[in-house]
């Protein structure tokens, strides 16, 4: 336990920042799971506004040094190349024309 006054005081703060970093962490990784569940069972509109969610989330978590900014960048770059992928998947699929019978 603290003794001086300042000691004391620097508990108390550094409590409540754990307290906040550990709520914007749980809401990033929910966001986050969240993208990653909507890639694969949601339309391509439902997860591009989960990506875009997700990118705002992080950035609000690097700017507030949570995280390392180039961690917040690495997770965008992934989830944008995921959400690339998927609108190229869907638009190669009706690019095929169905078989006439």
């Amino acid at each position: 336990m603290p003794h001086t006054r300042s000691a004391k005081k620097q508990l108390r703060k550094s409590h409540k920042r754990r307290l906040r970093n550990r709520a914007t962490m749980k809401a990033l990784k929910t966001q986050l799971k969240k993208t990653r569940a909507a890639s694969t069972t949601a339309t391509i509109e439902d997860l591009r506004k989960e990506y875009n969610l997700a990118a705002k989330k992080l950035d609000q978590a690097a700017a507030k040094r949570v995280i390392h900014p180039n961690m917040a960048a690495r997770k965008k770059s992934q989830l944008a190349r995921l959400l690339r992928d998927k609108e190229k998947a869907a638009q190669a699929a009706p690019a095929a024309p169905p078989p006439s019978a």
